[in-house]
């Protein structure tokens, strides 16, 4: 199978559990610290399947699979974080559209990858589409006064929520140009299992704060009946479409699968709107003329952008 392939099922799976997410993080399970210690807690998992794939790697690369591992649970906590202190529609949005930038920067510079003039156009329309399905206008702001939020122009201090969200948008393009190292360096299915032995030591560190250890206990506690039946569906879904993602990045192009983003996006306009006409309280999405109208110029470039990654 295509890495292309198995990347936009990566992401129509990952755009399911993103919708979940949200109505998780809302109604069932607010606490963003709990959230991100079961989800590496969860991903212990893997190791079911060490007995057949789980290869020693050498010190070196233990330690580089751990620390990148840790990476990610960083990544997931400025990310939760940015949403709570920024606009959601906002934080999307600059994650949405400079994680792939970082990612297609640090492998040209740290994997010295390569592209042919039909992956650069890709590229560009990729990204472009991806921004733009990713904004969602708000009191008729343009994009143009969007990004000078952002940025803060003319104001002495930049926003928070920015920062974390820049921050968490460079910790995710790390942790999936660290995994494409380690997936060249070793076996994909041993160097999947010692990365996620990484995140899990990593949000251990979360129970070191007694405050936080009281508040990740309690949350846990609470997470009984359909609660809970939500939660590891949902995660069980998360891992399948992280699995497929890695499985992408491991076959391809690190850039071009993170480029692809766009493709979750459009995936999310399409359920999120039959969610919208058909369950409104679950989830509720703008589906305004112009919002459907900016969306589907969105999804146009991001189809013309895989036209020319495959042809």
């Amino acid at each position: 199978m295509s890495w292309i392939l198995i990347a936009i099922i990566a992401y129509l799976i990952l755009a399911i559990v993103n919708l979940a997410d949200k109505f998780l993080l809302d109604k069932v399970l607010p606490s963003t610290k709990t959230y991100t210690f079961l989800v590496g807690l969860l991903g212990l998992i893997v190791f079911l399947l060490a007995p057949w794939f789980l290869e020693w790697p050498g010190t070196y690369l233990l330690v580089f699979n751990i620390i990148i591992g840790a990476v990610f649970p960083i990544a997931l906590l400025l990310l939760y974080k940015a949403l709570k202190d920024g606009e959601a529609s906002s934080v999307i949005t600059l994650i949405g559209g400079s994680m792939p930038i970082f990612t297609l920067i640090l492998s040209i510079l740290f994997l010295g990858e390569i592209f042919n003039s039909r992956q650069w156009i890709a590229i560009g329309f990729l990204l472009i589409g991806t921004i733009i399905i990713s904004w969602i206008p708000k009191d008729k702001k343009t994009l143009l006064n969007t990004i000078v939020e952002w940025l803060d122009f003319g104001k002495k201090q930049k926003s928070y929520g920015t920062i974390i969200a820049i921050g968490s948008a460079l910790s995710f393009a790390v942790f999936f140009i660290g995994s494409k190292y380690l997936y060249n360096a070793q076996t994909f299915f041993s160097a999947f299992i010692w990365i996620r032995l990484g995140t899990f030591l990593a949000v251990l560190f979360l129970l070191i704060n007694g405050n936080s250890r009281r508040e990740i206990f309690n949350s846990i506690k609470n997470l009984k009946g359909k609660k809970s039946l939500l939660f590891f569906g949902n995660q069980s879904l998360a891992a399948i479409g992280s699995f497929l993602q890695s499985y992408a990045i491991a076959l391809g192009s690190v850039a071009l699968v993170s480029a692809l983003q766009g493709v979750q996006y459009a995936f999310l306009l399409v359920i999120g709107g039959l969610i919208t006409i058909l369950y409104p309280k679950i989830v509720k999405e703008n589906i305004a003329k112009s919002v459907i109208i900016q969306k589907i110029i969105a999804i146009v470039l991001i189809s013309i952008g895989l036209y020319f990654i495959t042809t």
